[in-house]
């Protein structure tokens, strides 16, 4: 048996792009406002390409006997996926990081005003370094949280991701 399909979007540098909106806030004190946005499209755009593959994915899980009508479990499993990925990557690769960020940078470049003497340009690229480098520290404990939501919320309707829901 060969070995797996690479996921172009865990496996590869494509993963990299769920960082872009934690990126553009680090450096939304030295950028204009449309930039930091820019970076929460492409934020966007690689979570929901990560849940339509997901849902590729499970499309293609083979069901034994083949069946030659639509399978509703198939159908059920490729929602699950779907649903699980893009929930579970809004929260733990956009939402979730963009606030922390966000007001990591805001509350470092109010604190640099308040007790530096230092220039604004300085404060603002001190705030930027700040950010990009909280940004490694973060991920860990926010990924292992939303784990937890979603466990103790929306994943006790449909059992772990691409199973379909358990019959009641």
């Amino acid at each position: 048996m060969g070995a797996a399909e690479p996921d172009l979007y865990r496996d590869t540098w494509v993963r990299y792009l769920g960082y872009a909106n934690e990126v553009g806030e680090s450096f939304r004190p030295l950028v204009p406002v449309p930039v930091v946005w820019a970076s929460y499209g492409v934020a966007t755009a690689y979570v929901t390409a990560d849940a339509f593959d997901k849902g590729r994915r499970a499309a293609t899980v083979s069901v034994t006997p083949p069946r030659p009508s639509p399978d509703p479990a198939q159908a059920t499993r490729v929602g699950v996926a779907v649903v699980d990925t893009f929930v579970w990557q809004s929260l733990a690769s956009v939402a979730i990081p963009g606030i922390t960020i966000n007001r990591l940078c805001a509350a470092s470049l109010a604190l640099l005003g308040a007790l530096t003497r230092w220039p604004l340009p300085l404060r603002r690229w001190a705030t930027t370094a700040l950010g990009l480098a909280a940004i490694p520290l973060i991920i860990t404990p926010i990924d292992r949280s939303v784990d937890f939501l979603m466990d103790s919320s929306l994943r006790k309707l449909y059992g772990s991701p691409g199973e379909p829901p358990a019959p009641h």
